[in-house]
């Protein structure tokens, strides 16, 4: 697989992080180094790792992973996605400290969910026999990069007035949204 074919596949791998790193950047409204850190270091070592596992599995569970993994992604999209949509809709929501999305579990959610998807790439590269390690590398890197850029894009957004007063309902509905397209994509709910 050459270069240019890998790039593009990590950068649609990616497009899933970029979204959930501006809506948790649009939930907190400042960002420190460390959150940015934080969250593009467990992006992109999830979204590394996930291919390898895959590739590791090879056809053996192949079927399972297709079978589930998007109710996966989803369950755990929709379970953060309807907490910001929760804690943004609250009365004192101004007055509440927000949780941070940068740490702890709802941290190793969101990198899991976003990461799901690469499983397949994993597997796909398995089927064709082709070597996992330079992909993985790239697939991480450019999501580790994307996911940065994307938290102080959100930033940036949140500190518009007009949208700082629904930024957190906002990134609740997109968490879901990308949940539901997950479960599109993979035919489990069609309209």
């Amino acid at each position: 697989m050459d270069y240019y074919t890998i790039t593009v596949v990590a950068l649609a791998l990616a497009m899933d992080a970029l979204a959930v790193a501006l809506a948790t950047g649009i939930h907190l409204k400042t960002v420190s180094w460390r959150q940015t850190f934080r969250l593009a270091w467990h992006f992109g070592f999830f979204q590394a790792m996930m291919p390898v596992i895959g590739w590791s599995a090879g056809l053996g569970i192949r079927t399972y992973m297709e079978r589930y993994a998007h109710w996966v992604a989803f369950g755990l999209l929709a379970f953060v996605g309807g907490n910001m949509l929760k804690e943004a809709l609250a009365k004192d929501a101004e007055q509440k400290s927000r949780k941070d999305p940068t740490r702890g579990m709802t941290m190793v959610m969101l990198s899991t969910a976003t990461s799901i998807d690469a499983l397949a790439v994993g597997l796909s590269m398995s089927m064709l026999k082709l070597s996992i390690w330079l992909p993985a590398a790239i697939i991480g890197l450019v999501a580790l990069v994307l996911t940065a850029a994307g938290l102080h894009l959100g930033r940036i957004a949140s500190s518009t007035p007009r949208l700082c007063r629904y930024a957190s309902a906002g990134g609740g509905i997109v968490l879901l949204a990308i949940g539901f397209k997950i479960l599109i994509e993979h035919g489990a709910v069609t309209f």
